[in-house]
């Protein structure tokens, strides 16, 4: 067989893998996805009136606060869920079962390929679960056309993708998954300091640079932008931007760490 074809076995091998891990170990995917859910809820019921008067003026129902939430939280459930992935890849370097597949004949990519394709898999099956949420609350996209649906799937797609790959990071340089846990926070965490639940523009002068230059609020703006119909204007570069660089920085760094000796 070929190099790829190889590559394109063994990486299918590890996917069902870490596919048949998941679901038999659901609890860490469920606890994880529940944060933007519990969020959701949270924000649209408890502070949602408020909020809405705060952005479409006096007059506004709660739908124009939901309406801008959900975007924001799409992409925090991409975060939540890459968590996961950094405990798992801990998990498997940390227990063994990595330095035994250096010993087989397998393609030695295969392995984290498997943890990302399965990572940014889950990732999309946790968005329309929390998008489906969203939706029961009164979220809805009615002049976005099919073009921009496309486009809003593929940007979720780039940006798990970018995401997982600093995670897998964040779990081999992790000494036990409590570790990796920890390491992974700031996934969930820079969601907080976004224009994920406030625009940019609301926030104390000193805190905008903190929200706007980070790869959250492009990302949030742009998906706005195409389920919404607001103005983009330079985001959708300076997204694509973050996650091509994320991507790459993560693969990298994924790599050269892989490639070491295990611990």
């Amino acid at each position: 067989m070929s190099t790829l074809s190889l590559a394109v076995r063994d990486s299918s091998t590890m996917l069902r893998r870490n596919l048949l891990h998941a679901r038999r170990y659901p609890s860490l995917t469920l606890n994880l996805l529940l944060t933007p859910i519990m969020l959701l809820l949270l924000f649209v019921y408890v502070f949602g009136d408020t909020m809405s008067a705060g952005i479409g003026g006096a007059g506004a129902g709660r739908s124009a606060y939901v309406a801008y939430l959900v975007p924001g939280l799409l992409l925090m459930t991409i975060g939540s869920t890459t968590i996961g992935t950094a405990v798992s890849v801990s998990n498997d370097m940390s227990e063994g079962i990595i330095a035994r597949f250096r010993t087989m004949a397998i393609h030695r990519g295969s392995v984290l390929v498997g943890h990302v394709v399965g990572s940014v898999l889950q990732s999309v099956i946790s968005v329309v679960l929390v998008g489906a949420v969203g939706v029961a609350v009164g979220f809805r996209s009615t002049d976005a056309t099919a073009l921009e649906w496309l486009a809003a799937f593929g940007l979720l797609v780039l940006f798990a993708t970018a995401l997982t790959w600093i995670a897998v990071g964040m779990g081999l340089v992790s000494p036990n998954a409590e570790a990796a846990s920890n390491n992974a926070m700031p996934l969930i965490f820079l969601p907080l300091i976004s224009s994920a639940f406030v625009p940019v523009h609301a926030m104390p002068g000193w805190f905008q640079p903190i929200a706007e230059y980070q790869p959250f609020t492009p990302a949030i703006e742009t998906l706005r932008g195409l389920l919404l119909g607001t103005e983009i204007g330079h985001n959708g570069w300076l997204a694509l931007a973050w996650c091509v660089g994320l991507a790459v920085l993560g693969y990298r760094w994924s790599i050269s760490k892989f490639d070491q000796d295990p611990r």
